[in-house]
């Protein structure tokens, strides 16, 4: 079993997405979660819509913050967030410098969307 730990600013929209597809490709061998340094409290409706185009319900996750999470992870994936994500204990970090898509229109978010998931799946694939 791998744990897998996704984080940006708000856990608002791309760590919630990586979360997702590390649930959806990682099945029963991968514990993900995803946080935020500074969490906004809800996950943003754009990303349940465009997760639901792929088959996956978000209105089932919630913003947390890194204060809620626990444990050591054989990955810490940050996104974004700089100086803003503290150092959690994992055997692996990564940090994919994408885009916040909360602006983005419908097609610019799709292509993070995707980017995520091509990432996720290598991530999976590596550990």
């Amino acid at each position: 079993m791998k744990r897998v730990l996704f984080v940006c600013v708000e856990n608002s929209n791309r760590s919630q997405m990586a979360e997702a597809f590390a649930h959806m490709l990682g099945g029963a061998d991968v514990v993900a979660e995803s946080a935020g340094s500074r969490p906004s409290g809800v996950v943003n409706p754009k990303a349940v819509r465009f997760m639901s185009e792929v088959g996956y319900d978000l209105t089932t996750h919630r913003s947390k913050s890194l204060d809620d999470i626990e444990g050591e992870f054989d990955a810490v994936v940050t996104m974004g967030c700089g100086d803003a994500c503290p150092w959690v204990p994992a055997k692996r970090r990564e940090d994919w410098a994408l885009a916040d898509p909360r602006h983005m229109d419908d097609e610019a978010y799709r292509v993070v969307r995707d980017d995520i998931a091509e990432r996720v799946r290598t991530l999976l694939a590596s550990l």
